[in-house]
């Protein structure tokens, strides 16, 4: 049975990584007719060379032709073993790899849940802030992940993404920002734990998703907007999904999101929390257009007092939200409210969204929000979506650590536009273009910020 299961992996590995071929029948069957064919010369052979080793008189040529017509024997054996073992080889391949699809000996099972995806993306970025050099540079972000089946009730999942380090804090990965600048002397690029987690989503309980570890964003984000939330940000802690119809034919939907998630640990006192919740409906029309409405609620605790998460060359960073003394000087409990309209324009998809935030521990500057836009989908080779969006963000209506990387830089208290295209190349590969024409801080200066993507998935 050991030898059976080396067998079968060093057979078939090669073609699991690859992505396995059906072996062609016509080629065991050719293999089997030369083989019945030597068989039958060297039957005749064998028959010959005894008929002249029974022959009693001995003459030096016979000698000579009974040499060759062995040497020609024990060739066509050697041929014949040849043959068979690749036969025996291709035989076995047939056991293991029927219709393209691998069927992986015991013990391997296991192999056939695990889907590998990844990413590469090249960018070239211009940043032209009032009061500063044009700054220009080139970044490139790689991903690599799984995904796997660990039973029918849980999945679990992991991926690995480039980062620059978190400011001055050489043991941590930025959080939000997958990015690295193509810098320091063709240095090496450094590789970070971006995603590890598990998804229990019972098969009794349909709608359910219970999540672990470091996860994707749990709350729903209308249009991808990042008023709150980074694209690129990856909480920590646990979560839960539901979603359930409300009638017969499923054309009206709920759904809940909640988490509890870790920010910083201590040693010693209470550590920084962050807990979150969300509840909307969606109806789906009969012309599958569709209506989207939530809200959502989100509070931290111990962050009021809190030091400076990330430092920069030694300076304290509270990306726009108020401080003082080296700590920030507000509470965060946020309320959020958020809506989507998706129809079709032309025979593509449409959708208008908007979401609106507050903190209601500040007394001042504590809203935000934000409207947008987006026409097309990028599926099929040639396609194009465009997107627009506008916020106006003011300086503790979240928590600026957390928010969009690429808006004024980062942070709060700023406003402006952003305008979007992506087009299909090909199978896989995509363009992109984005350009946001932003007012920053209190003095409203300007901040404008061009970014042109490739990008190859697999």
């Amino acid at each position: 049975m050991k030898q059976r299961v080396l067998l079968a992996v060093l057979l078939l590995l090669p073609m699991g990584m690859a992505g396995a071929q059906e072996v062609d029948p016509n080629v065991l069957m050719m293999l089997q007719k030369q083989l019945a064919q030597q068989q039958e010369m060297l039957t005749q052979l064998q028959a010959k060379l005894a008929a002249i080793e029974s022959q009693k008189e001995q003459t030096a040529p016979a000698d000579v032709n009974l040499a060759k017509l062995q040497a020609k024997v024990d060739a066509l054996q050697d041929s014949q073993l040849q043959q068979t073992r690749q036969q025996q080889a291709l035989s076995q391949k047939v056991d293991y790899v029927q219709n393209g699809e691998i069927n992986w000996p015991k013990g391997m099972e296991w192999v056939k849940n695990v889907k590998f995806k990844g990413d590469l993306r090249t960018r070239y970025e211009m940043i032209d802030e009032e009061g500063s050099d044009n700054r220009n540079r080139a970044r490139i972000r790689a991903r690599i992940g799984l995904d796997t089946k660990i039973n029918d009730d849980v999945d679990a999942g992991f991926r690995l993404a480039t980062s620059e380090v978190w400011g001055d804090n050489a043991v941590s990965g930025d959080a939000d920002s997958t990015n690295q600048t193509l810098d320091d002397a063709f240095s090496k690029k450094t590789i970070w734990l971006d995603l590890a987690y598990f998804n229990w989503h019972p098969k009794d309980f349909a709608g359910l998703n219970v999540i672990g570890g470091k996860m994707e964003n749990p709350f729903v984000r209308v249009g991808g907007n990042q008023l709150i939330w980074d694209g690129d940000l990856t909480p920590e802690g646990i979560a839960v999904q539901y979603t359930r119809p409300l009638n017969s034919d499923s054309s009206l939907e709920m759904f809940a999101n909640g988490g509890a998630f870790y920010v910083d640990e201590t040693k010693s006192g209470a550590d920084t929390s962050l807990y979150g919740g969300q509840f909307g409906l969606k109806n789906t029309f009969e012309d599958k257009s569709y209506l989207l409405g939530g809200i959502g609620f989100y509070g931290y605790s111990q962050l009021e007092d809190h030091a400076a998460f990330v430092t920069v060359d030694g300076k304290d960073k509270f990306f726009g939200n108020s401080n003082s003394g080296g700590v920030y000087t507000d509470s965060y409990t946020l309320s959020e409210f958020f809506g989507e309209y998706g129809f079709n324009v032309c025979e593509r998809p449409a959708a208008v969204y908007a979401s609106y935030v507050q903190n209601n521990a500040a007394s001042e500057e504590n809203q935000g929000w934000l409207v947008g836009g987006k026409y097309g989908k990028c599926k099929d080779v040639g396609s194009l979506e465009l997107s627009y969006d506008y916020r106006d963000l003011e300086k503790d209506a979240v928590v600026g650590i957390f928010s969009d990387s690429d808006f004024i830089g980062g942070g709060t208290n700023g406003k402006g536009h952003r305008i979007g295209a992506t087009y299909q190349l090909a199978k896989n590969v995509q363009t992109a273009v984005n350009y946001f024409m932003d007012e920053k801080g209190d003095d409203e200066h300007n901040y404008d910020r061009l970014q042109a993507d490739l990008t190859f998935k697999f």
